[in-house]
This record gives C-alpha cells, structure tokens and sequence, in this order.
C-alpha cells in the first residue's frame, strides 16, 4: 500500500523499485547534509537503515502525510531513536514536511529533536532515544489494534545492539503470547554498536532462532535489496501465518554509500563536516541534486534566529561578563568526564577495581581504564546495552570483595537501573561506584532523552548511597579517588560531558563530605585565581551579603555570579561548592543561613535536586525567634529539556550566572 490520501481514499503516488532505489539514495545525501548542519548526530546507522526508511515509508506502509493522525493508518515506531535523521528525512520525502527544513535538525526550538519527540512533529508516533522501550510500547498498540477491532499494522525500527536490553526479549515474549500478527519489528542488524562489532561487545546470535523460539514468524532480508525488502515487508505486512508477530532480519551495512563511512565503529555518532559531505555527496551521484549552500545557510540562518532571541531574554549589565569575553578574566575548559578517566588510569593498578562498560565507554571515558594498560583489560567487562544488568553484576562483583566501577549516561545510570540500585547495590550495602555521566541540560542537542535532569531526586532518596557532584575534571579526579578508596559502600558520581570551565587547582582543598567555600577576591588574568578557597571547617565568617550554594559545573556559574554582584552592586557573596550532595555539609549550610543574609541554591538540574535538600536543613534548623531566612532556588522548572547547542540552552533554561545574579538582586531587594 503507497502513499494514501485519507479523505478521499486515493493513492497519492506508488513508487517502482527503480524509482524508490534511487529515493533511498536521496535520502542518503539528505541525510548528511541535515547532519553537517547540525554539527553532531549518527551517520552511521542513518544511512544503513535508509533503504528499509525508503521502502517503509514510500511503498508498504499506509500513512498520510497530510493527515498524521488518521485513524486506519499503520503506526511506524523507532525504538531505535538516535537513528532520527534518518525518520526525519522519511517524512520530509513522504510530504510531511518541506525538506529544507532538515537543516534545522537538532536545533533549538525546532521540532526535529536528537532523538524523536512525538509531541513536536506529526508523523512521530512515540517520543524514543532510550534503546529497547520502543519494542514494549509497539506490544501495547498492537494490542490496542486488537483491541479496537482495527486492521492497522505496528512497524517498529529497531536494532541489533538493541537485543543486547533485556526489555526487547520481554516484548518478544508478550508479542508471541498474545499472538499479535498485526505486529512487524524490523531489525537492522548492521552488527556494530558503539564499543565495537556487536558480536566482541555482547554476542545476540543466533538471532533468527532466537525469534523462531519465542513463536515469531522470522524473515531473513537483505537489507539493501530493494526489491527483497519491499516483497517481505508486504508480504510482513499481508500476514499470512495466522496468530504470530513476524520479525524481518535485515543485514545492512553502517554507512552504506560512503566508502569511508562503510563498516566504521567511529561514524556511529558522528556527522560529516562540509569537506567530508561533499566527498560524501559526489559517491552517491548528488553534488548536482542537493543546493547544499542554500540548505546550510537555510540552517545558519536560524540559529542566528535562535541566537537573537536568546540575547533578547539574558539579563543585562553594564558589560559583558561571558565566558573569555574580556581580556581578564580568562578560562579554560575541560569536560569533567575527563578527569574520571584520568583517575581510573591513575589508580586502576588496584586488582580489586574493575570496569563495567556499556556501550559508551570511550565517550564517559571509562575506557580510559585499560586504554594504556593492556593487562587490565581481563578486568574490564563489556555488558552492552544493558544497564540493568550492569548493575546487578557490580553488586555481584562487589559481594566478592571487588570495587565494580559501572558507568554510563546519567539518564540510564540513575533511572533505568533504579530498582536494582535500590535492592541489590543499596539494600546490600554494597561497594559498587556508579558513574552518571552527561549530567545535566548541557549534553546538548541529544535532547530530553539524554538530558539527565532527575538523577538527585533519584539517586539521593536511596538508603545508604553517597552522591557526589564534582565542579570541574581536576575535582572529578578528586572525587573518584576519593570514591575508590575512602568511601565504602553504594555512591554516585556525577559529571557532565560539555567542556567546562576550570575553576579548581591541584592546590584547591578537597574533602569528601566537607563543603568548600569561595570568594572573589579581586578580577585578574585567569578567573580561578581572582577566588579564594578553604575547606568550610577552617572558614571564618567575613559577614557577606549572599550565600550561593552550588554544585557540579553549575558551580562556575555561580562562581561568576558573584564576579558580576561585586562589580555591578559591589555585593560580597560566599559561594559554596556543596561536591558531596550526600552526605550533605549541613554545617556549611546552616553557618550560611545565619551568617548571610540570603542563600540561593543553583543547579543544572530539575530545581530542587539540591535546592529541597538545603532548604530543608536551614527549615530544620531554623527556631521561633529567628527571622526567616531569604531563599531561593535556580534550576530547571518541572520539564524536560530539548535539543540545543549545550550554552544555548544554560541561557534558555535560566541557569547562567546573569540570571542567578538578577534573582540575587530581586531576593536582596536591591533597585
């Protein structure tokens, strides 16, 4: 079934083979050139997963473009959500949108997310990016259909590194045991994932026997056969075994048609630059189809748009105090993932540590672990995609007397897991150091999926956890040290992956469990220098006017904060860097309550992670006769964040240091 006209029950256009070859192949340069625009994104997958796009979206499936949400038609569902561009350019192609549009991918404020956001664009049936949901979800509007008494057909993309998350097998399960023959999965089995070939990082196979077993209908397709694809997916479409889900296999390839992109671990997440898209655009024949100037300038056009707006809406000072906008004042930046890695190269040679990746290790660093040490490569286990089960293994590991190190993205190390870190890591008191990295709204232009904005609601509601927050990656190498070695039991480490400025020093005081306190002391060359900083046991009270607790890269902000209160009102503001958020320096805050006359808490988080914390020790602690304490809170307000250049969105979502200035003027009462 092509392409439908809902209201009048006509086919808007059936597509030839010949004819959708050579859209495929379209869509591949379209493709690229959205992914240069937006200066990240997956190449790899997106391209091999293009002809099963084409051939989905042009021929078999019926859906139309013109009215998304009609009723009859089929429902097409990418668990596999980071190949988005690839979903996006289906749509544009169908009709859904004009194609130019693509070069606004994962730009702030556009509808084209990193990862799909149905909310934002018609023709998006699910909101996907955490691997393996989609399969569940495709079950439960199956069922629906059922249900319904409804002759749609449920699609889902999804991917073979995908099986490696124990969710996928319970989809299979409940699809076979409900006998949902209204539901297609089709694999794309490129075999390669992030850490390496599937096959080295968690084996899947035997794939097809494995479905076989569970009760599905199982095709084996050549991926980049046109003509094989469309006759399956009909045919898958069709349904003629009674009673069974069919799965169609499709072998692909990781970059198909760019022969430097071709079977490439390290095009998994990476876009081309302009260099590398025209060569990209001349193998597949399209230098002359794709005006590729008029669609990056379509592109740099808007973010100067987005750009505007945001300066519109920053509060405004007698100069700029940004980021090595001046000559003083200089910063350098460093993600803080790097000082992670830094620690478990340094410290690793301990036999009791051992590394669990999943699927990025080279991207939070912890492969840092055995990269120059080949003999500790026996003690770093690969687990996949597979969160829950990297956790439970730690508390195995831990059980035995090992100190398991598990690291991942934050939305998956404090959320997915959480069950297990509550029963088998928490309940059993058991050493296991967790690392949630890309903390934060500043991963970017992933999007709300990979922007972990919960992980203290999460992580410090668990019984026995220590959580710890560090500034920058000479602090984050600090505190893995410190979590290795003099912490004992379940703790939590979380860093972002931005480059941040550096506001610490080897020189710079740290203590697990005790607060730091800063203060500007006079503007300079380098930013770190012009503060002081001292352990908050030995800090005397210099009767400052504001307190501003921070932790985490937030931390420079609030650090900078107090930089523009001195210059602009000549306001003296102690800063605390609260790095352990649990245990948390109630000491610290409480001096801070009494000692200042206004505490402001900021955080890249969902306001409130730390924020309730220190209000609720300054409220504990607070007697009949004081006068209540001025407070307030900067932080994400109840939402998820979207896709955006990392600084971008720090200025959109209120939580640069102009904004937590302006809100210490308004607490202060100062005109």
């Amino acid at each position: 079934m092509p392409l439908v006209d809902s209201h009048a029950n006509q086919v808007i256009r059936d597509y030839s083979i010949d004819q959708l070859k050579e859209r495929a192949n379209y869509m591949r340069g379209l493709n690229l050139t959205a992914l240069c625009s937006a200066g990240s994104g997956h190449s790899g997958g997106t391209l091999g997963v293009m002809d099963i796009a084409a051939a989905l979206y042009l021929k078999v499936a019926r859906h139309d473009p013109k009215h998304p949400s009609w009723d009859n038609r089929d429902r097409m569902i990418w668990s596999a959500g980071h190949k988005a561009p690839a979903l996006y350019t289906a749509l544009a192609v169908s009709g859904y949108f004009d194609e130019i549009e693509l070069a606004k991918l994962r730009m702030l404020g556009s509808p084209l997310q990193g990862h799909p956001h149905r909310l934002d664009l018609p023709g998006v049936e699910i909101s996907s990016g955490s691997l393996g949901q989609g399969c569940s979800v495709a079950v439960g509007v199956a069922l629906a259909a059922k249900l319904n008494k409804a002759d749609y057909r449920v699609f889902v993309v999804c991917s073979d590194g995908e099986h490696q998350e124990g969710s996928v097998w319970e989809a299979v399960m409940a699809g076979a045991h409900h006998r949902l023959d209204n539901l297609v999965f089709i694999v794309d089995q490129n075999r390669l994932q992030i850490d390496g070939p599937v096959a080295d990082v968690l084996n899947i196979e035997p794939l097809a026997e494995k479905y076989r077993s569970f009760g599905w209908q199982v095709m084996e397709v050549d991926g980049h056969n046109m003509a094989e694809l469309v006759t399956n997916l009909e045919n898958a479409r069709n349904q003629n075994v009674s009673g069974k889900p069919t799965v169609l296999i499709c072998r692909t390839i990781k970059g198909r048609g760019v022969t430097f992109m071709e079977n490439v671990v390290g095009w998994h997440g990476k876009p081309p630059n302009r260099e590398e898209l025209d060569v990209a655009l001349r193998e597949l024949g399209l230098t002359r189809r794709i005006d590729v100037e008029r669609f990056l300038n379509h592109g740099k056009e808007y973010q100067h748009e987005v750009e505007a707006d945001l300066e519109k809406e920053m509060p405004k000072y007698s100069r700029s105090y940004w980021w090595n906008a001046a000559d003083a004042m200089k910063v350098e930046m460093q993600p803080t993932r790097v000082g992670f890695g830094r620690a478990l190269d340094k410290f690793g040679d301990d036999e009791r540590i051992v590394c669990i990746g999943a699927d990025i290790s080279d991207s939070i660093c912890i492969s840092d672990f055995h990269k120059q040490h080949p003999e500790r490569k026996s003690r770093f286990i690969s687990v996949g995609i597979a969160e829950q089960n990297a956790t439970t293994i730690a508390a195995g590991l831990a059980k035995e007397g090992k100190i398991p190190v598990f690291g991942t993205y934050g939305v998956f190390a404090s959320a997915r897991n959480l069950d297990q870190l509550r029963v088998s890591v928490c309940y059993g008191n058991f050493n296991v150091l967790v690392a949630g990295a890309h903390g934060g709204i500043s991963v970017g232009p992933d999007g709300a999926t990979h922007q972990e904005l919960e992980a203290l609601f999460q992580i410090c509601g668990l019984p026995n956890m220590h959580v710890g927050a560090p500034c920058d990656a000479i602090e984050t190498e600090k505190m893995t040290r410190a979590l290795l070695f003099e912490v004992v039991g379940p703790k939590y480490l979380r860093f972002a992956r931005e480059a941040t400025p550096m506001v610490t020093s080897e020189a710079t005081p740290f203590r697990f469990g005790e607060a730091n306190i800063i203060r500007f002391r006079s503007e300079g060359e380098h930013f770190r220098d012009a503060f002081e900083t001292r352990l908050a046991g030995k800090y005397l009270d210099e009767h400052e006017d504001l307190t501003i607790l921070s932790c985490g890269p937030e931390l420079a902000e609030a650090m900078r904060a107090a930089y523009i209160l001195k210059a602009e009102h000549d306001i003296e503001t102690r800063i605390i860097n609260m790095h352990t958020v649990k245990p948390i320096d109630r000491e610290a805050v409480m001096r801070a309550a009494r000692e200042t006359r206004a505490v402001i808490t900021a955080e890249e988080h969902q306001v409130g992670g730390l924020g309730n914390r220190v209000a609720g020790i300054i409220l504990e602690a607070q007697k009949p006769d004081n006068k209540p304490v001025r407070f307030a809170m900067i932080g994400v307000g109840d939402r998820f964040g979207e896709s955006g250049r990392p600084w971008q969105l720090i200025r959109k979502y209120g939580l640069s240091a102009e904004h937590i200035a302006e809100k210490a003027i308004e607490v202060l009462g100062i005109k």
